[in-house]
């Protein structure tokens, strides 16, 4: 059974006055480009508040593009392409879309009809009225295959909770309400569009987070882009969420720690060798002094990385602003220009 919808009247009482920005990552979706704009459009007719469409082509071959171009003809400038030269992956198309927004409030969902649009004014009733960073959609009753897309997702799931600590129950669910204020303060490559909670938990509390039951349907147009693969990729930029959580302002002391531990080891089979050699034994021979020698080096190597390590990220939390896509310019927009409007 699937979450049930209501009208956005019904979510929206008492909510505070906000603009709210939709960014949607596409890649070769020609043939859910109208459906999707018209759901869009559908699900959010009686929205009381104003709010932006903007759609990222991540570089696609198959007309997106020119349908996308053609829907903002249609509906209007508050729908917004934005049209990255090459494929860079969905987490850098939904970077560049989340850059582009101007809402305070910022939802994310996919393209390919799966995530349902007359779920956002539930998302964001409930993230503006219980004062929340974010609110993840939580697909209770998943439309997908089971062996590429349900179990990897349980076991990608399952790993992230141990690993972050975050009970959240469906991470892979790219329909997400967050405060523009505080996403905008995480940076998104690799494949950190399924771990966004994570990286948001470096910049706020995990008690400004929760879940909330939302609809699912299976795909009926174009083909999925995702397979088993995805679950590697998730666990090894889950590997950098985890170094980020606890040592993201102090990568001296995770390497140092290494190093320290390495080095003592190294010391203890040095020292022990010295005292076989002052009782007159030979120690040339043994490989136990090669390892005992290179645990020391291995050490010192490590030391000098935490070292390099700090260095690193000074210039980080300094640097530019630096994407990882690039796309064409988008127009400038006055800040009170091109939004869709309640009639």
């Amino acid at each position: 059974m699937t979450a049930p919808t209501t009208a956005p009247a019904a979510f929206l009482a008492d909510v505070p006055a906000h603009r709210l920005s939709i960014v949607v990552p596409m890649y070769n979706e020609v043939e859910n480009v109208e459906p999707f704009v018209t759901a869009v459009h559908d699900a959010l007719k009686d929205y009381p508040f104003e709010w932006e469409l903007l759609i990222a082509n991540d570089g696609s071959r198959d007309g997106t593009r020119e349908a996308l171009d053609e829907q903002a003809r249609l509906r209007g400038p508050h729908v917004r392409p934005i049209h990255l030269w090459r494929n860079f992956r969905q987490t850098a198309a939904m970077q560049a879309g989340i850059d582009a927004a101007r809402g305070d409030v910022i939802v994310t969902l996919d393209g390919d009809l799966q995530n349902d649009p007359k779920d956002i004014p539930k998302l964001v009733a409930r993230l503006l009225k219980e004062d929340l960073d974010l609110v993840a959609g939580w697909r209770q009753n998943r439309q997908d295959g089971l062996w590429l897309r349900k179990v990897p997702s349980k076991i990608a799931n399952r790993i992230i909770r141990k690993i972050t600590q975050l009970e959240f129950k469906d991470l892979g669910c790219s329909l997400k309400a967050y405060r523009a204020s505080v996403l905008k303060r995480v940076s998104l490559y690799g494949e950190m569009h399924r771990l966004i909670p994570a990286w948001m938990a470096t910049v706020t509390s995990p008690a400004r987070m929760a879940e909330e039951p939302v609809s699912h349907h299976a795909r009926t147009r174009g083909e999925s882009k995702y397979g088993i693969s995805r679950t590697l990729r998730v666990i090894l930029d889950l590997l950098a969420v985890n170094f980020f959580l606890r040592f993201s302002g102090r990568p001296g002391h995770f390497f140092g720690g290494v190093g320290l531990g390495v080095s003592l080891i190294g010391g203890l089979i040095l020292t022990y060798l010295a005292a076989l050699k002052l009782a007159g034994q030979n120690i040339g021979g043994r490989p136990l002094l090669w390892l005992g020698f290179f645990c020391v080096l291995g050490g010192l190597q490590f030391l000098t990385t935490g070292v390099i390590a700090e260095l690193l990220i000074r210039i980080y939390y300094n640097r530019g602003d630096i994407a990882p896509y690039h796309t064409d310019k988008p127009a400038d927009l006055a800040s009170d220009a091109a939004w869709h409007r309640q009639a």
